[in-house]
């Protein structure tokens, strides 16, 4: 029976001493003794689960794919992945949509992937995928609309009958401002998406949540009025590690890497997540991997630039950079990148516990990651050439290495 052990494995709430013994995939024993693999004093963490990724394929492969997408999970210790349904083409907001969206990842997928379906006008909640995604301001693709508040209301109303969440970009687009400024000045984009706009779309999905029962995730929380707007209320909301990295008085004329929506903000906004985080307001953190080409990301125009970032594969080591320098712990870790993002999805995913997967990452908290190669589609990112502290050394899926 194949096994593996260290003295440092993430289980039960705590960092201890574990053999962990597992057959066909599955654990089947947490307990003592012996291993085939002994990781000395590494960290053993259930492998990762990310729900927030822009995988694109198909219709805009070009700007990210399966393979890629999924080989970065591989390296960045993620063994799952949730596909959002845009900015691929069809976008996944009917069955013969989902279909073809998993015939598209048929035999290139490095890592396990479910899928979100889209909650547009006119569009349906249908089975098959993990819940439903609503924008309430233009997504930035015209084949993926914003939703009103009675096309919301319904959507609601319909995914908490079949069981399933709804996952909203929350900004009132009412109060995103037209770009003023120069062009290459982050705080001329800045300025275009207010944290009031974060607060008044929350306060507004809180109140039909209320109304519908249904169970309601706001995504990429980047401000301190965002995480007070949640705080108190039954609304699961995350964050990304960009917000929790960088902040908008370090960011250098043209840096259109770091353009991204909900915008990355000023550090007490930054140290707000982090508080957000530590009093459980923020469930997780995950890497809302938003990748396009260069052509479209870069050239210094702020207004003109794709909003998204690449981040997929440095989410660990991103996420725990700041964490440790906080005082948190790998327990932490655990639950923001594994166990928070899989009970959204309603996968039996991100724990170490017999019965489940045998999904791990083997990480060393103590090295160093250069962020250097990169295995998504394109190289540009805000991450490239930093210094991250942790490494992951082997991902396992389902007990076989998919990286390391």
């Amino acid at each position: 029976m194949p096994s593996i052990k260290s003295t440092r494995v993430v289980v039960d709430g705590e960092v201890r001493p574990a053999t962990i013994r597992h057959e066909e995939g599955v654990i089947v024993e947490i307990g003592d003794g012996p291993a085939d693999d002994d990781y000395g004093d590494l960290v053993v963490m259930p492998g990762l689960v990310d729900s927030h990724v822009h995988v694109n394929e198909p219709g805009r492969t070009e700007w990210e794919g399966f393979a890629t997408a999924t080989a970065a999970a591989a390296a960045g210790g993620t063994t799952t992945i949730v596909d959002m349904p845009l900015n691929s083409i069809p976008p996944t907001v009917d069955p013969s949509a989902l279909e073809v969206k998993r015939e598209a990842a048929r035999e290139k997928l490095a890592v396990d992937t479910a899928f979100w379906g889209g909650l547009v006008p006119g569009a349906d909640p249908f089975p098959g995928v993990c819940g439903f995604k609503a924008f309430l301001v233009d997504s930035g693709v015209e084949e993926f609309p914003p939703v009103d508040e009675a096309v919301l209301r319904d959507g609601m109303a319909r995914a908490m009958e079949m069981g399933k969440p709804v996952l909203v970009h929350a900004e009132a687009p009412d109060l995103i401002r037209p770009f003023a400024g120069p062009r290459g000045v982050y705080g001329s984009y800045l300025e275009t998406r207010p944290p009031e706009a974060e607060v008044v779309a929350i306060r507004m999905v809180e109140r039909l949540a209320v109304e519908t029962g249904a169970r309601v995730h706001i995504l990429h929380v980047s401000s301190a009025e965002a995480v007070e707007a949640v705080a108190g209320s039954d609304l699961s909301a995350e964050t990304c590690p960009h917000y929790l990295t960088f902040a908008a008085e370090e960011i250098p004329e043209g840096a259109t890497e770091l353009k991204c929506a909900p915008p990355v903000r000023e550090r007490a906004h930054r140290e707000a997540l982090w508080e957000g985080l530590r009093e459980g307001v923020l469930a997780m953190v995950v890497s809302d991997h938003s990748p396009s080409p260069e052509s479209l990301k870069g050239g210094g125009d702020f207004e003109g630039a794709w909003g998204g970032i690449s981040g997929l594969q440095v989410r660990l080591p991103a996420t725990w950079t700041g964490a440790e320098r906080r005082g948190f712990g790998l327990v932490d870790l655990a639950g923001w990148l594994a166990a928070a993002p899989a009970t959204l999805a309603g996968l039996d995913k991100g724990v170490i516990t017999v019965g489940s997967d045998a999904d791990f990452v083997i990480f060393d908290p103590d090295d160093v990651t250069k962020v250097g190669r990169l295995y998504h589609r394109h190289a540009i990112t805000p991450y490239r050439g930093l210094e991250l502290r942790g490494r992951v050394i082997r991902t396992l899926l389902r007990g076989a290495p998919v990286f390391g």
